[in-house]
C-alpha cells in the first residue's frame, strides 16, 4: 500500500496536522509521502491541477494507495479516488465538501465581484505566512467537482469536528448519510482538529489496519 497526504487550501506539508501525521507513520516505518499542492504557485491553484499532480505521483506498478486528505485536500483526495482505480482507502479529515458554498459567502458579494474583474485576488496563506495572490480560475474550476458524483463505494474514514467554524458536520453528515461505504466519526473538536490528533491517529490505525 502507498500513503499520500494532502494538505489543505493556502496550507503546506509543513502544517501541524500534515507534521503529526508524518512523525507518527515514521514510528511505525511506514512511508507517507507529503504533497506539497503549491507546486510552486500557489496563485494558480485549482482543484484540477491538485488531482493531476496526485495522480503523477502514483506509482505505475498499479500499487494499491491510500490518500489522506485535510480540508480541501480532503475534497480532492475524494475526487481522486472516483476517478482512479489505484485508491483502494481515502481518509478524510474535515473534509471541504460544498467549499464554495461555505467559503465564497464569507468573502461577501463586493469581494467577488472585484476577483472576478480583476482575475485575481490576495488571498492570507497560512503556510507562507503571507498574502498571496489567487487566480478566479480556482473558483470557475472548483465549481464542476460536485459531491454528487462521488459514487465510487471506497472505503472511506470522515474525521470531522462538531465545532467546525469552517466546513460545517453536517457537510460529512449528509455526505456519509447515502454512502454506507463511508464511516463517520465525529469529533469534539474544531476546523483545526488540533486537540484531538491522539484519537484521530487511533482512529486511522484500526481503519487502515496499520501496525
Amino acid at each position: 500500500m502507498h500513503y499520500i497526504y494532502l494538505h489543505g487550501f493556502a496550507s503546506s506539508p509543513n502544517s501541524a496536522k500534515a507534521r503529526d501525521i508524518g512523525d507518527r507513520f515514521a514510528q511505525i516505518q511506514i512511508k507517507l509521502k507529503i504533497s506539497d499542492l503549491n507546486a510552486g504557485d500557489f496563485s494558480q491553484l485549482t482543484i484540477t491541477r491538485q488531482i493531476t499532480q496526485v495522480a503523477a505521483e502514483f506509482n505505475n506498478d498499479s500499487t494499491p494507495v491510500t490518500l489522506i486528505g485535510s480540508s480541501l485536500g480532503g475534497l480532492t483526495a475524494a475526487h481522486l479516488g472516483q476517478q482512479n482505480l489505484q485508491v483502494q482507502c481515502l481518509v478524510l479529515l474535515a473534509p471541504a465538501f460544498g467549499f464554495l458554498s461555505h467559503w465564497l459567502p464569507k468573502l461577501g458579494d463586493e469581494q467577488i465581484q472585484r476577483w472576478q474583474q480583476e482575475k485575481s485576488l490576495m488571498i492570507y496563506h497560512y503556510g507562507e505566512q503571507r498574502s498571496l495572490p489567487l487566480s478566479y480560475d480556482f473558483v470557475t474550476d472548483a465549481v464542476q467537482y460536485q459531491e454528487k458524483l462521488l459514487q465510487r463505494p471506497i472505503p472511506t474514514l470522515i474525521l470531522h469536528g462538531k465545532k467546525d467554524e469552517v466546513i460545517p458536520i453536517e457537510a460529512s453528515r449528509d455526505f456519509a448519510r447515502s454512502r454506507p461505504w463511508v464511516e463517520l466519526v465525529e469529533l469534539d473538536s474544531d476546523h483545526a482538529l488540533g486537540n484531538v490528533m491522539e484519537e484521530i491517529w487511533q482512529v486511522i490505525r484500526l481503519f487502515c489496519q496499520l501496525p
